[in-house]
């Protein structure tokens, strides 16, 4: 009787989940019988609508007294940020320029966002929104805040 290892295992799992992925009209192989990429999207596949600004990558994190939030914005220079609060969620927007390519015919591969991003986040404990820092340093845009201290606990009745 043959044995199966747990990497066998892996694989089946993962097959499994690539077919749950995968609809109707798609391949389950990705490359055709001479080796070539099948079903593979293509720059004109994409539906690019440029008034949605991209997305921004963030870390939300707290200390003992400060929350942090920490964003990888290289290329954008400070005036182009603009960083505000209100009702205790932070919203972050600026634009990547990517300046001009010059002869460009072809993009062989195009994974850059370039352009207008926004993000709002809801701040996940009550901070003073007077008490805030922002600093720009190469390339990481980190804002901290001092959290509201909340050393005594209320007692709630349930009526």
């Amino acid at each position: 009787m043959a044995r199966r290892n747990r990497d066998d295992d892996l694989m089946l799992e993962e097959d499994e989940l690539t077919a749950a992925f995968l609809g109707e009209d798609d391949n389950m192989s990705m490359s055709n019988d001479e080796g070539q990429p099948q079903n593979m999207p293509t720059a004109d596949d994409w539906d690019e609508d440029e008034s949605v600004p991209g997305q921004l990558a963030v870390d939300v994190y707290e200390t003992n007294e400060k929350l942090v939030v920490k964003a990888r914005t290289a290329g954008v220079n400070r005036n182009e940020l603009d960083v505000s609060i209100a009702d205790n969620q932070l919203t972050i927007k600026g634009t990547l320029s990517s300046g001009v390519e010059e002869g460009v015919e072809n993009y062989f591969l195009q994974e850059c966002y370039w352009g207008e991003f926004s993000r709002t986040i809801a701040l996940p404990v009550p901070v003073k929104e007077d008490e805030i820092e922002a600093v720009l340093k190469d390339g990481v845009l980190t804002i901290s805040f001092s959290k509201v201290k909340q050393d005594t606990i209320k007692k709630i009745q349930v009526l």
